[in-house]
């Protein structure tokens, strides 16, 4: 049975700081909006404190996450166990986008390794924790970070991506506009 605690553990730490995947769950407040799950590899999440994590989020053709986060908060960060014992953790909060440029950037930014294509990053105020069982959750082993998105982001270098962004990044699927692109929408070419 699942268990529900206040913040991240000591021991919810050493789970997550094993992991090399995570997901990142989201959704509109319109019911008939579209509900957005989006895995993540590469060595991009800091737990900050006991009630805050960050994750350097890298381009993608979407950015459902910051749509939703722009419209309500909600997120949810996802943690299976692919390997050693059974477990699934889940960290439920208010998240935010932090953008280069900005005082927080700046602060948070020498916390990562700035990948080639890292567009923004995803704060998470948790507010709950909780584990479960994850005896479904089958057995794979990690071979190691898939290389192409870092060489893609690269080849198209900051003016490919900035265009990128504007062409995929602006708004969601759902039309709701990302922080992203709100700072686009007032920019001057």
């Amino acid at each position: 049975m699942g268990k529900m605690f206040e913040s991240i553990l000591p021991e919810h730490e050493a789970f997550i700081s094993k992991q090399h995947l995570f997901f990142v769950g989201s959704a509109p407040l319109d019911a008939e909006g579209h509900v957005n799950l989006s895995p993540k590899g590469h060595d991009v999440l800091r737990i900050l404190s006991s009630h805050e994590v960050a994750y350097l989020d890298l381009t993608g053709s979407g950015n459902e996450t910051s749509a939703h986060l722009e419209e309500n908060g909600r997120i949810t960060v996802m943690f299976i166990a692919v390997e050693g014992p059974p477990m699934i953790l889940r960290l439920y909060g208010k998240g935010r986008v932090v953008l280069a440029g900005t005082a927080e950037w700046e602060e948070l930014a020498p916390r990562f390794t700035l990948l080639p294509g890292a567009r923004q990053i995803i704060v998470v105020d948790v507010h709950a924790v909780k584990t479960s069982c994850g005896f479904s959750v089958p057995f794979y082993t990690y071979e190691g970070d898939r290389p192409t998105l870092q060489k893609w982001a690269s080849n198209k270098g900051p003016e490919g991506l900035h265009e990128y962004w504007q062409e995929k990044n602006v708004a969601s699927m759902d039309g709701l506009l990302t922080t992203l692109g709100q700072k686009l929408s007032t920019e001057t070419l």
